[in-house]
């Protein structure tokens, strides 16, 4: 099961609001008559804006799992709170290869422009190897000092980024770029920026594992409908068929009567087991049964249905257990009408051939 949290913690916002000399948001008012100056309102009020805005940029990033949507709202939430009017977000695979690069406030042809910078990668390791958040008053000096061509780049100046770890490991780089106004990127701007630096980490490794595992799951079902063996599997709460695969649908087509549904058949079924007994589904709870179903392996039964058709399979149950017992029963059938005619040829053909050296035998 994934768990998702990419939300401000309650110790951050307190640490601002303290840093600030202000309350957090649920300490009580102070008395009539002893409220703060004007000027101490004004800071609190303005406080209270930004502490209300993070939190709202928190409730939209953690509203999808789709890695460049969540990655477009970090990015905006974070130039709405800084003034900034370009932002940056970049992710790497395991091996350090660019996978996303998400601007806004750029236009197409500029996105396209930043994507195809010569120097771009170089920049990327820069930032990639630094120890923390950088914060820059004049970028092009910056980039003619480490000796890259800035006059690829928009005419970006006032800069502040930070690269992006998760659990250790590099995932990407965050920057935003020309704050409003033209002043320079400020203390609380870069604790912003390292903040959602840090979402924005988390939610990667959220959307990867989401997606990661939602390929799996997909691989998985694509292997199961297209194994040779039937595969049904039941709730054992409720005893309600969950799935079944390609190959158990067409076993059931061979039993199920016209006008019946596949869940019909739960009623009227009968097995029988290699010893003989028989064991008519309809007759007992099947959900009690399935909850103390025990493995079973290879045996061999026989399908029917009053007055209809029959199969012989070779079956297999194993229960699935979970924290509260048995959840799921999944139950493999291999149908043996397919052995049943290549053992039918083959006796056939060994007594074809026994009749026909039989024959000159018999005159010599």
């Amino acid at each position: 099961m994934l768990r998702y949290n990419i939300g401000p913690s309650r110790e951050f916002l307190e640490n601002i609001a303290m840093r600030e000399g202000s309350r957090p948001p649920d300490v009580p008012a102070a008395p009539a008559g002893a409220g703060p100056a004007d000027g101490d309102a004004g800071d609190v009020h303005a406080l209270r804006e930004r502490i209300s805005a993070l939190c709202a940029a928190s409730v939209r990033i953690s509203a999808s799992l789709d890695l460049p949507t969540l990655l477009g709202e970090i990015v905006d939430s974070a130039r709405a709170l800084t003034g900034a009017r370009y932002g940056a977000v970049t992710t790497v695979d395991a091996d350090g290869q660019l996978q996303d690069f998400v601007t806004r406030g750029t236009s197409e042809a500029q996105h396209r422009r930043l994507l195809e910078w010569p120097d771009g990668p170089r920049l990327f390791e820069r930032l990639r190897d630094l120890p923390g958040p950088l914060r820059l008053a004049d970028l092009p000096s910056h980039l003619s000092a480490l000796g890259l061509d800035g006059d690829g780049l928009l005419p970006y100046r006032t800069f502040q980024g930070t690269p992006m770890r998760h659990l250790g490991e590099h995932v990407g780089g965050f920057w935003l770029a020309e704050k409003a106004g033209g002043a320079g990127f400020t203390a609380d701007d870069e604790e912003l920026l390292v903040l959602f630096a840090a979402q924005a980490a988390v939610a990667i490794a959220n959307a990867r594992a989401f997606r990661d595992e939602r390929r799996a799951r997909a691989d998985l079902e694509a292997l199961v409908d297209t194994c040779p063996v039937g595969v049904v599997v039941f709730d054992a709460a409720t005893a309600r068929l969950v799935s079944l695969n390609r190959e158990a649908r067409r076993i059931v087509e061979r039993l199920r009567q016209p006008g019946h549904t596949t869940e019909d058949l739960l009623n009227v079924i009968t097995c029988r087991r290699a010893d003989g007994s028989e064991l008519a589904l309809g007759t007992f709870p099947l959900a009690a049964a399935l909850r103390s179903a025990e493995t079973v392996r290879a045996e061999e039964i026989v399908l029917s249905v009053p007055d209809g058709p029959s199969v012989a399979a070779l079956l297999s149950a194993t229960p699935v257990h979970g924290d509260g017992g048995v959840e799921t029963v999944v139950i493999a059938l291999q149908d043996l009408a397919p052995l049943e005619e290549l053992d039918r040829m083959r006796s056939d053909f060994l007594g074809m051939v026994s009749h026909e050296l039989r024959v000159p035998l018999t005159s010599i």
